[in-house]
């Protein structure tokens, strides 16, 4: 028993040592093992194709012959062409790109009985570590991947367009070389007219604003056998991935979309008004810049007149008071190659969302629509007359201002005495009791271009629906005092209680109160009794002293100047 264990260690001990000793077992085809496989395999390897890859060659010993990498540059070849050894271009076959694979060569297939000079013996098996980084075939035109489609998409890329995009630019395997995102700036060109490689030039045609792409091109489309002399090696393909902001063409003109006409519209905007609105502004990609919602205030301007951006002055007009529209704006009737700096960029379309506020031109005057009439009306009003009216007030847009009605009495004024707007003392005349009207007032016959604080805004078209509730005659223009009777002959004594020849100021105010309570004299409507008296007795107390003589003392009919008596 111990004598066969004994044989059985020493057999042992020569098959091992026979086996260490004995040359490989020759090899009857290529060997590929995968170190690394890519998860997604876009492309394999076919005959005829070209690639790029980097090798590191050593004999099975583990001794290294040749290698790439030493070199700093890939092997770039055609395969299946006998441009290699025909183990390679067998094992190159069905290879993806950034795979990467040990493989082992024999004799008959690499350099055979005749070696490769000093480097490679006679008889070698050859083993290459393989890393695909390339392929191509000459055949291959732009391929065009889309991963992200935008909801709409009024306008497609087309030939001599002018484009933003923002781009990553990758090697095949994955290296980047470019960047627009890293410069924080669009590539901004024209399309299909050579200022781009051919490749991108065909790849971004056809493409949506908020569409993005993956381009990929051959080196034929790209940089080709030189490269770019730094970042792009020489037949290298090229991945794009691009993401499209702005196009235009320069044959462009503005285009209105999106519009919600008022019913009605008795007027349209022209040159030379005045137009409020509010918009929002944003870039063809959405990005929003700028809005005047956010600044709690309308932008106002005139059109027409070169005071805004060409393409917003030209859609100014036509428009009606309430409209809503939505204007896209080429940059060459914007802001231009220019831009503003931080918020429009050079050559951007941009888009609006206008709403009319309101308009006017300086010429306009108050426009006024009866809204009912009585059937009897014995006496209008004019000027001089005290009236006392209801009114709602609002903007152009529908946004209440005010209304007498809140306050349960009724706005009382004289006509002609500049107590309101002068649109308003317009719009009163003439007017029945019992009447309605609907006025329009422009903003120079109303509150103007500073408005009312926390009212009524600057340049603001205002709306009135008016009632006439009651009219107190005036007096005659120039007159804040008449005589309903004859004037007595005897009127300064009649005045002078006191006999003392001078009358004084309580005597005076005394005497014409008891004339308006006993109907023989009339006060100017609407205004403070006691202050008209004190402005007729200063007038007659021609010397100032607060006094009044006789030689003082003269009638309206007497002298032009006063008004008084």
């Amino acid at each position: 028993m111990i004598q066969c264990v004994h044989a059985m260690f020493y057999l042992a001990v020569w098959v091992a040592f026979a086996a260490c000793s004995a040359p490989p077992v020759p090899l009857d085809d290529i060997i590929i093992e995968k170190t690394f496989e890519p998860e997604v395999c876009g492309r394999a390897v076919k005959v005829g194709d070209y690639v790029r890859y980097h090798y590191i060659g050593t004999f099975p010993d583990g001794k290294k012959f040749d290698s790439s990498y030493d070199r700093g540059s890939t092997y770039n070849v055609f395969v299946g062409k006998k441009q290699l050894i025909a183990g390679m271009d067998k094992a190159l076959v069905g290879m993806c790109v950034n795979q990467r694979s040990l493989v082992k060569i024999p004799p008959q297939l690499a350099y055979g009985k005749g070696g490769y000079g000093d480097i490679i013996p006679a008889d070698s098996i050859l083993h290459f570590d393989v890393l695909l980084l390339d392929v191509w075939n000459p055949e291959d035109g732009v391929q065009s991947t889309t991963y992200l489609t935008p909801p709409t998409c009024v306008r497609k890329v087309e030939v001599s367009d002018y484009v933003r995009y923002h781009y990553n630019g990758t090697l095949l395997d994955g290296t980047l070389f470019d960047s627009s995102h890293t410069r924080l700036r669009t590539y901004d060109t024209y399309v299909g007219i050579g200022w781009l490689i051919a490749g991108m030039d065909q790849g971004l045609l056809g493409m949506c604003v908020g569409e993005r792409r993956i381009i990929t091109m051959p080196p034929s489309l790209g940089y080709g056998e030189n490269g770019d002399g730094s970042d792009i090696p020489g037949q290298a393909s090229l991945v794009f991935d691009v993401v499209l902001l702005d196009l235009h063409n320069p044959r462009d003109s503005i285009a209105v979309t999106n519009q919600v006409l008022p019913e009605p519209c008795p007027r349209k905007s022209a040159t030379g008004d005045f137009v409020r609105y509010h918009y929002n502004g944003s870039l063809l990609d959405g990005t929003f810049f700028d809005s005047s919602y956010s600044r709690n205030h309308t932008y106002d301007t005139y059109v027409g007149k070169g005071y805004v951006i060409a393409g917003m002055d030209e859609a100014l007009i036509g428009v009606c008071m309430g409209e809503r529209l939505t204007i896209t704006i080429p940059p060459h009737l914007a802001y231009g190659e220019e831009g503003t700096g931080s918020k429009i960029p050079g050559s951007a379309v941009l888009v609006f969302d206008v709403h009319i506020i309101d308009f006017h031109n300086p010429s306009d005057t108050t426009v006024m629509t009866v809204i009912h009439k009585p059937e009897e009306c014995e006496k209008i009003t004019k000027n001089g007359d005290f009236v006392k009216y209801h009114y709602n007030a609002s903007l152009m847009d529908g946004s209440h201002i005010d209304s007498t009605h809140n306050y349960g009495k009724t706005y009382n004024i004289v006509l002609g005495a500049n107590q309101v707007v002068p649109g308003m003392e317009e719009g009163l005349k003439d007017m029945c009791v019992g009447e309605k009207r609907h006025l329009v007032i422009p903003p120079h016959l109303g509150y103007g271009e500073g408005g009312v604080t926390d009212e009524v805004p600057g340049s603001a078209v205002l709306v009135f629906d008016v009632e006439l509730v009651e009219v107190e005659e005036g007096l005659p223009e120039g007159y804040m005092f008449i005589w309903n009777d004859d004037v007595s002959p005897d009127l300064f004594t009649e005045m002078d209680v006191d006999l003392d020849q001078q009358v004084e100021a309580s005597e005076f105010t005394n005497y014409i109160m008891r004339q308006v309570t006993e109907g023989r004299g009339r006060l100017a409507p609407g205004f403070d009794p006691y202050r008209i008296i004190d402005n007729m007795f200063s007038n007659q107390d021609r010397n100032g002293d607060g006094k009044i003589t006789e030689s003082e003392f003269r009638l309206k009919a007497d002298e032009a100047t006063h008004d008084e008596l």
